[in-house]
């Protein structure tokens, strides 16, 4: 049993529900980043979604767009990124996974990706811009590697691309609660409920909701239907508050603990 699977499973016994945070790795910088995952598996993180910055984050709004850039001046890539998962493993047992486009995972290459991405402890990958037809060659080298490949699915996505993700993905499928970019909304849309009870009828892994949850009240009404609210922009937002704050790290934790009591 992988670390993901164990994480939701320790939430079945007492019917409890799951949140997942992301955050971009070297945003505002490395050691930051460093200092929150710790603080994020203190405060209870089911999962921890560590974003790769990427130069063109097309599927993302303006507020992941302005931690990519801030991360990229850092000049750094993904063996600085698992070598940091590396540290923060020997801390934490909260399962990370990283979140990228696919892009920067083939130039650094995909086999030495599974191989380097096993050994510093990651736990999966979620590839916003990968399909199931596309994702054969990535997901063997996964597998080999006993990570997990997390796929997206949306309200507009047919039931046969949903049977399809449930045929090829592991550890939990992400329902994107709307169609378009990332970013804090009102409201959580209707939508959202409704994706998660197709997704049900295919596969039984859990399923996390994400895009535009940024309060407690919509974090509780999404893990009404869901087993997991995933929470990006929210928590990314509050990052870009507090740059240069002293404990910025601990600052967060709080505001995420506010989030999901």
């Amino acid at each position: 049993m992988g670390r993901i699977e164990d994480a939701f499973n320790q939430l079945n016994p007492d019917g409890g529900k799951g949140f997942i945070p992301f955050i971009t790795a070297g945003d505002p910088d490395l050691e930051t980043t460093a200092e929150l995952l710790l603080e994020l598996s203190q405060a209870g993180a089911t999962v921890i979604e560590l974003g790769v910055p990427f130069s063109d984050p097309m599927a993302d709004g303006p507020v992941i767009q302005r931690a990519s850039e801030r991360a990229l001046k850092h000049n750094f890539g993904l063996e600085e990124i698992l070598k940091l998962v590396s540290v923060a493993r020997t801390q934490i047992q909260t399962p990370i996974i990283l979140f990228s486009y696919f892009n920067p995972l083939l130039q650094f290459g995909i086999q030495r990706l599974a191989a380097e991405a096993q050994e510093a402890g990651v736990d999966g990958v979620l590839v916003t811009d990968l399909s199931p037809e596309e994702a054969e060659e990535f997901e063997t080298e996964l597998r080999a590697r006993d990570l997990d490949m997390i796929f997206l699915v949306a309200p507009t996505s047919t039931d046969q691309r949903l049977r399809l993700v449930a045929q090829h993905a592991r550890g939990f499928i992400y329902a994107v609660s709307r169609a378009g970019i990332t970013g804090v909304r009102a409201s959580v849309s209707a939508e959202a409920e409704r994706l998660v009870n197709r997704v049900r009828k295919f596969s039984s892994l859990p399923v996390a909701v994400g895009f535009g949850i940024s309060t407690s009240e919509q974090v509780k009404d999404v893990q009404r239907y869901a087993d997991a609210a995933v929470i990006g922009s929210a928590i990314v937002s509050e990052i870009e508050r507090l740059q240069g704050a002293p404990a910025l790290a601990q600052q967060l934790g709080k505001f995420v603990k506010e989030l999901i009591d």
